[in-house]
């Protein structure tokens, strides 16, 4: 059992994010979003799985261009 819970939490420490920040923002728990993912993937053949890849996406462009730079920095 121990080994299973270290694989959840290198998959949940290294995964995008993606359902973490939409839980937070909606006020709901990320763990339900995620069963959302899941059975959307599964009953319309994955295409939830391109959303969320856009998400990700736009989650770490959006974590980049927050970050301010100033002249001293290059």
């Amino acid at each position: 059992m121990d080994v299973v819970k270290r694989i959840q939490l290198f998959f949940e420490g290294h995964a995008f994010g993606v359902c973490t920040y939409l839980g937070d923002k909606l006020g709901v728990a990320s763990s339900s979003i995620r069963l959302f993912f899941i059975y959307a993937s599964f009953l319309t053949l994955g295409s939830p799985v391109v959303l969320y890849l856009a998400l990700a996406f736009l989650l770490n462009m959006r974590a980049h261009l927050r970050k301010r730079r100033t002249i001293w920095d290059f």
